[in-house]
């Protein structure tokens, strides 16, 4: 039976993402005059992935010894949706429609504290995302880079992107490389948290990546004694987490933890094989924070917020990415994080 289950729950899954799957490559700069309108996205991107000799693909999802840095401009098109990536269908895009590459290089420290005295903003905030699994570079960049744009987050965004392979067979190999990727994403926290000019640090993760946000904050914590107080406020969105290894973490924090919300839903049928898959575990992007032993758990902490969005739809199949292609969150989203405010429910 349980094999049974899995087999069609990995098969539906299978037909869901091949639905949706976006275009590969396309990341190379356009020489296409920027349209009237679009809104230019620049990000620093900071990864563990290897270089891909493949044109427009930049890092494929092989694991590099060492992380590197590089500054990506993108364009997003005038006609652009909210929650939408109009992703390019040819080669070269459009910029009136597509979103486009303007410029893209790679960074050194000094270049990283140019660009974010430009990006920080008044209140000179860093917004860091970690991307989940199944997702191929391109796919990254150009999701989080949706993600500035419909938030109007007023924060320098820092991407940090790891090995995974774009692939749904290969949720293993994902998982160890998020693994891979916990002392470099750990390494760019402390940087950017020891940075005189950084004041504010938000952390957005999602998915796989939310368990390696919360190993390496983890890891963070216990060399330090504690986090520093610039991170004072991490999103984890569906996050792919067995709840008992979520409270170990959490307890690692320090006497000082940031805030914590987080979204679930139980509807997520990307979270649904992930349970078939590790031992049928529930995880904890699809707990329902109204029944017990979550609702007591939960109300004891007053550091966690819980945002449950299983009755919102989106345009997402595999009901896997509300935060960022619903509309009304990421507007909720960026509405609390340009204040510097604490996410809540109904907000």
């Amino acid at each position: 039976m349980a094999v049974r289950r899995l087999t069609a729950a990995l098969a539906a899954a299978f037909v869901l993402a091949a639905c949706g799957s976006t275009p590969k490559g396309f990341l190379l700069p356009t020489a296409a005059p920027a349209a009237p309108g679009a809104r230019h996205i620049d990000m620093l991107v900071v990864t563990t992935r290897a270089a891909s000799p493949a044109p427009g693909v930049i890092y494929g999802g092989e694991r590099d010894t060492s992380a590197s840095a590089a500054e990506i401009v993108v364009s997003v098109p005038p006609s652009h949706r909210i929650g939408a990536v109009e992703w390019p269908k040819h080669e070269p895009p459009d910029p009136a429609t597509e979103f486009t590459t303007v410029s893209l290089a790679p960074s050194d420290k000094a270049n990283t504290l140019a660009w974010f005295n430009r990006m920080g903003g008044e209140h000179a905030r860093l917004l860091v995302f970690v991307h989940g699994f199944n997702t191929r570079f391109e796919s990254a960049v150009y999701r989080y880079a949706q993600f500035v744009a419909d938030s109007q987050a007023d924060a320098a965004p820092l991407l940090f992107t790891w090995p995974s392979r774009g692939k749904l067979l290969d949720y293993q190999y994902d998982r160890d490389s998020a693994i891979y990727s916990r002392d470099a994403l750990e390494e760019a926290l402390t940087k950017a948290a020891d940075a005189p000019a950084v004041k504010e640090m938000t952390v957005v993760a999602h998915s796989m990546g939310t368990y390696l946000t919360m190993e390496a904050l983890r890891q963070l914590a216990i060399r330090r004694g504690g986090l520093p107080a610039k991170i004072n406020n991490v999103v984890l969105a569906s996050p792919d987490i067995d709840p008992q290894v979520f409270a170990h973490q959490v307890q690692a924090l320090g006497p000082n933890p940031p805030h914590i919300t987080i979204f679930v839903s139980r509807d997520d049928r990307a979270l649904m094989v992930s349970r078939l898959l590790s031992g049928n575990l529930l995880r904890l992007g699809a707990i329902d924070p109204s029944r017990e032993p979550f609702r007591s758990k939960l109300e004891a902490n007053g550091n966690i917020t819980v945002i449950d969005l299983t009755k919102l739809k989106a345009g997402d199949s595999l009901n896997h990415g509300k935060f960022a292609q619903s509309p009304e969150v990421v507007k909720m989203l960026g509405q609390q994080l340009i204040n510097g405010q604490v996410l809540t429910q109904g907000e």
